[in-house]
């Protein structure tokens, strides 16, 4: 819409000017009229010539006056009307309002204001096109006020997919208060690492990624024991650039750790395929009042385990690896030891023959359900993660934990970004049109974050951050811990002690000849007619039968 400055108005051609005009002054009303056709005016006589000269003189200067109002009314239009900049940039926005935003062009009663008639402006002739004209101006000034007051801010999308109850709620809520409302997050849930490592094997596998699935999000959570296997199958891509920003701020533990060849294994000249932001260890869990009550002694190491009085009394997990690390622990040998024949006193027979005692020791061997059979004292003492079993102590009785004096596994929980680079070619991952989200590194900084630690020593997420692993050893602060159920364990702020860390180590990457003596150590436990899978079924179902008559007998 053109703007008009008073200085260049100029009246249109097509109207009258002042000197064409024969008015006369009309004493009965005050309005000019043209041509006056009235006849109120008393008669003219030759020796009145002064006064029709006076008359005369004086209407050509009231109309004068008149006409340059009316110019000065017309052209204070202009004055209302947005400055010359603005209102270009308003006609801009009307000539090119299928280039802005989506946001601006979609349910924005805003924009049909910007669809008005040029030409008005230009063709205004008379009072009713100027009133048109007026109107026009005022809409147009509030509908561009209107547009000016709202915000359009760049909003960045950001898509997690995290295993339930490793993220503690307060991060969120500070990652958002940090972002402003720039970023737009996704925070989805997922119960254990497992359903999240197959579904994204099977989305790739595929090769078509709905929007529901973890490999449509721009970063997942992924277990360490998981990371290798998801290196090697392509369902997760190297972290580039990070040398210089929150890599460099790890421990040589974990650099050493994260880099890994495209086979999954730790290489020092490999990339970086992932990010922690959480971390534990495995632990026992006994009941307390139990060992007091019949004076048996604490349990402090793996060696514990062995103890006749034991037998029968132990629920662990179902993991072969860590099983079978536990018995190398007790023999005095590290989690990681490969060629198991040529670097163990006694090869796989000694092995096997612990492997064999630790068994009779153990009556269920499950991980879901071994902390189930703790609560309701069908077993006194319970191997796990210390994800899984803080909680449940805090939850149960007088059960301690601890960290056996000779060393524990670690675990981590690690964000990874799922490997849509291979689905270039259909150019769409779960119904969008990009790469992962600019603010995949962002979160993955803030979640290493010293002060991201509180929740930690609050005992609300179990486990600590990643500069807890090789840094200062944390104190317990009375302040944050007062409310939480008293734990007795050797753990500080859910970190090992100085001295038994050292002794704590990362599961590695198995070589093919390792894994199949694994495999073969596993088979020995099988007995003719029930493999090993089939024996601690029917525990579970002795132990559920169990729990079902404790119940009924509380009932009645």
């Amino acid at each position: 819409m053109l703007a008009l400055q008073p200085s260049s108005f100029q009246p249109p051609a097509s109207r009258p000017t002042i000197a064409v005009l024969r008015p006369s002054l009309c004493l009965r009303s005050p309005k000019l009229t043209y041509p006056c056709r009235c006849h109120c005016h008393p008669s003219e006589s030759t020796d009145d010539g002064n006064l029709r000269v006076g008359r005369t003189t004086l209407g050509s200067l009231t109309v004068t006056a008149v006409f340059l109002a009316l110019g000065f009314r017309f052209a204070s239009g202009a004055l209302v009307r947005p400055p010359p900049a603005a209102a270009a940039f308003a006609s801009d926005l009307r000539g090119s309002n299928s280039a802005l935003p989506a946001e601006t062009r979609s349910g924005d009663s805003g924009d049909t204001s910007f669809q008005g008639n040029d030409n008005k402006v230009e063709d205004g002739g008379g009072e009713e096109e100027r009133e048109n004209v007026s109107l026009e101006d005022r809409k147009l000034e509030e509908a561009f006020e209107q547009w000016k007051s709202k915000s359009y801010a760049l909003t960045v999308p950001l898509t997690v997919v995290s295993l339930r109850g490793s993220v503690p709620p307060s991060w969120i809520k500070d990652f958002l208060a940090s972002q402003g409302k720039r970023v737009r997050l996704q925070f989805k849930l997922n119960d254990s690492l497992e359903d999240i490592v197959s579904n994204l094997s099977i989305a790739f596998s595929k090769g078509n990624v709905k929007s529901t699935s973890p490999a449509a999000a721009d970063v997942v959570s992924i277990g360490d024991s998981w990371l290798p296997y998801a290196i090697k199958n392509g369902l997760v891509e190297p972290i580039d650039g990070e040398e210089e920003e929150w890599f460099c701020q790890l421990s040589d533990k974990w650099k050493t750790y994260l880099r890994r060849n495209s086979g999954g294994v730790a290489a020092a000249d490999g990339e970086i395929w992932a990010a922690p932001y959480r971390w534990g260890c495995m632990v026992i869990a006994y009941k307390k009042s139990k060992f007091e009550k019949l004076g048996l002694d604490p349990i402090e190491d793996w060696k514990d385990l062995w103890r006749p009085e034991l037998g029968g009394r132990i629920s662990m997990i179902d993991c072969p690896r860590e099983v079978i690390g536990i018995v190398l622990k007790y023999m005095g040998y590290s989690y990681n030891t490969i060629s198991l024949d040529n670097n163990v006193s006694g090869g796989t027979s000694a092995i096997q023959k612990n492997l064999a005692l630790l068994a009779k020791q153990v009556r269920l061997f499950d991980s879901k359900y071994y902390l189930k059979a703790l609560g309701v004292d069908d077993v006194w003492v319970a191997v796990g993660w210390s994800s899984d079993i803080i909680p449940a102590a805090k939850r149960l009785r007088n059960i301690a934990v601890i960290v056996p004096k000779s060393g524990a596994s670690l675990w981590a929980d690690l964000w990874a970004i799922p490997s849509t680079s291979k689905l270039k070619d259909s150019h769409q991952v779960g119904g969008r049109v990009r790469g992962a989200s600019p603010l995949c590194r962002q979160w993955m900084e803030f979640c290493m974050q010293p002060v991201r630690a509180l929740p930690f020593h609050q005992g609300v997420i179990p486990g600590a951050i990643p500069s807890a692993l090789n840094g200062p050893l944390p104190k317990e602060n009375a302040v944050l811990t007062k409310g939480q159920p008293k734990l007795e364990t050797n753990l500080i702020s859910g970190v090992p002690p100085p001295e038994i860390m050292s002794r704590c180590e990362f599961l590695e990457p198995l070589s093919g000849a390792t894994t199949a003596e694994y495999d073969r150590l596993i088979r020995t436990l099988e007995r003719p007619g029930s493999g090993f899978i089939e024996q601690w079924h029917d525990r579970l179902s002795q132990l559920l039968q169990t729990v079902g008559m404790k119940l009924h007998a509380k009932g009645t």
